[in-house]
């Protein structure tokens, strides 16, 4: 990496280097933000299906 790096800055391509890292650093940030949302809903669709199943369980006791 370092290589590539002083060959990139010797061709005076620095604002594409910053703009390949700005880009890589913002699609990491939104898989991981995906990958978060999925878990979320993941654990609130869990928490969804145990409330229902506690409807059906005091609703069998009427």
């Amino acid at each position: 990496m370092d290589e590539l790096t002083k060959t990139v800055i010797s061709r005076g391509d620095l604002a594409h280097l910053a703009l390949f890292l700005w880009a890589s650093a913002a699609t990491g940030a939104a898989a991981f933000a995906l990958r978060e949302l999925v878990a979320a809903n993941r654990r609130f669709d869990a928490f969804v299906k145990e409330i229902a199943s506690l409807n059906q369980l005091f609703h069998k006791r009427e």
